[in-house]
């Protein structure tokens, strides 16, 4: 395995790792920004108010897109078994 190859394989990793977790990442920001602007203006401030509605929202968001995360998991880690012959070179 070359340097430049192990970088590659790394470079694919986190470009991954950022893509599949991006979604989740994104609608718990959404809900816990809607969440924190109707804190502020009701001056209600119970912390499981900010907990929960993000947690319903990554379970959705999960819902909805765990099909595609799974097939895209899968196909990374089918294809880097089929090339390990070549990466081990």
């Amino acid at each position: 395995m070359t340097e430049g190859m192990a970088l590659h394989l790394a470079r694919e990793a986190i470009a991954l790792t950022l893509m599949l977790s991006g979604p989740l990442l994104i609608a718990s920001l959404v809900v816990g920004l809607l969440v924190s602007i109707f804190q502020a203006a009701t001056q209600v401030q119970e912390q499981t108010l900010a907990f929960v509605p993000k947690l319903v929202a990554v379970l959705l968001t999960m819902l909805f897109l765990g099909g595609w995360m799974m097939n895209t998991m899968v196909a990374y880690t089918t294809d880097l078994f089929t090339n390990l012959g070549r990466i081990l070179r």
